[in-house]
């Protein structure tokens, strides 16, 4: 079996990936292996509106959520002594995901946990990328979810 010596932790900022990160974080510790903490700005949302200054707005907030979620994880990982190396990308959160998935050894990420019709319309990140990532990943879900 390949060791895990890279580490992909996506996050997309909320409490849900919190469990996933601490989790991913832990692992890395214990197999002293290096973590990228990765957030895609979803631009799947924007792709039929013209660029105005309200989507713009709203993209600048996105990007700062997405600053502020791959500084959790550097905060998080600094406080275990680990290096966290950090990425911001624009896209689908699902392909950045699997496209990244060739260059790590495994991905720890969280789920919301939808089930249902919630799941049929919307889809599930993590359920795309265990399909076809091209690494393990664990998928960790988020603590008092059902």
């Amino acid at each position: 079996m390949k060791p895990f010596n890279k580490i992909l932790i996506p996050t997309d900022g909320s409490d849900y990936t919190k469990e996933a990160i601490k989790k991913g974080l832990e692992l890395a510790k214990v197999l002293d292996a290096e973590v990228t903490a990765l957030y895609v700005v979803d631009q799947t949302s924007f792709i039929n509106f013209p660029m105005d200054s309200t989507i713009v707005s709203v993209y600048s907030l996105l990007e700062k959520e997405g600053k502020d979620a791959v500084d959790y994880v550097l905060a998080e990982g600094t406080k275990l002594g680990l290096k966290v190396n950090m990425r911001i990308e624009e896209g689908s959160p699902s392909r950045k995901v699997i496209e990244a998935s060739k260059t790590f050894d495994l991905i720890v990420m969280g789920t919301l946990g939808r089930t249902g019709v919630s799941k049929l319309l919307l889809g599930s990140v993590a359920e795309k990328v265990v399909r076809f990532a091209e690494c393990p990943v664990l998928v960790v879900r988020a603590k008092g979810e059902k």
